[in-house]
């Protein structure tokens, strides 16, 4: 019976969306992260009789055809990119893009990964890198005498060094973005990087025209609302326990077809 397979469709799409749903609430506390949703769409439909056929017995011309569909499948996992609530931390080197825009890192193989987590430490050198080492791309090196670090809104990134007053400008911070940025790759530790459907990164100063600003001693908060997931989260199984009573209903028709034998 056809809907056998159509019900295995509908579970394992469901199946999917609960993964991709789980996946949103685990990385709810995450820094810049963003929620994903689990897109569908129909399979083929075998076509018994065309829309706009005439009738055989009074020559009318049939308002509705007869289509019989075969399920449904995951068609993609699309990223939300909307802005997520900033916690303020007072950090020095915690940095939120507010706004459009990604901050640049430079990978250990010389190509640049982007971010929209600027939880930002200084390595051994006074270099500005990630959690994971990964070096703020365009380097900013603070210097060891260094007893405050501003960044203002368009990424500019100051220092009052020991013994002067004036502080002393040693870098600015660039951001890109991307004509879409859904076909970017995540690779985990909250980086992502180019790909042929995201197009080439589009460079610019926070706070410039089509860019957000950057925000000092605060980090995005992950735009995962938790209220939703769950709700999410329910229908999706009630949609899997459905699916799946398809398949014992089916499989108990076909059982009913063998006892006649």
């Amino acid at each position: 019976m056809r809907s056998l397979s159509i019900g295995s469709t509908g579970m394992y799409a469901q199946q999917m969306n609960v993964e991709t749903i789980s996946n949103n609430i685990a990385n709810m506390t995450t820094t810049g992260f963003k929620r994903q949703r689990a897109e569908f769409q129909d399979l083929l439909y075998q076509n018994l009789r065309a829309a706009g056929t005439s009738s055989s017995d009074a020559n009318t011309i049939l308002p509705s055809g007869l289509q019989l569909g075969s399920g449904v499948r995951l068609d993609s996992i699309a990223r939300s990119y909307t802005q997520g609530a900033m916690d303020v931390t007072d950090g020095q080197l915690d940095l939120a893009v507010n706004g459009d825009g990604f901050f640049q890192v430079q990978m250990p193989d010389g190509t640049t990964s982007y971010t929209r987590d600027g939880s930002f430490q200084l390595n051994g050198d006074g270099l500005v890198v990630t959690k994971e080492g990964y070096q703020l791309n365009p380097g900013i090196t603070i210097p060891q005498t260094a007893t405050q670090v501003t960044v203002n809104n368009s990424g500019e990134v100051w220092v009052k060094l020991d013994g002067q007053v004036d502080p002393q400008n040693i870098g600015q911070i660039q951001l890109a973005k991307f004509i879409n940025p859904n076909g970017l790759e995540a690779l985990g530790k909250n980086l992502v990087r180019e790909t042929p459907a995201s197009g080439s990164p589009i460079e610019g100063i926070a706070g410039a025209e089509g860019f957000g600003g950057i925000q000092q001693g605060a980090l995005e908060i992950s735009n995962v609302n938790i209220v939703s997931e769950m709700t999410k989260m329910i229908t999706a199984q009630r949609a899997y326990e459905m699916n799946s009573k398809v398949i014992k209903t089916s499989d108990d028709m076909l059982g009913v077809v063998s006892n006649l034998r």
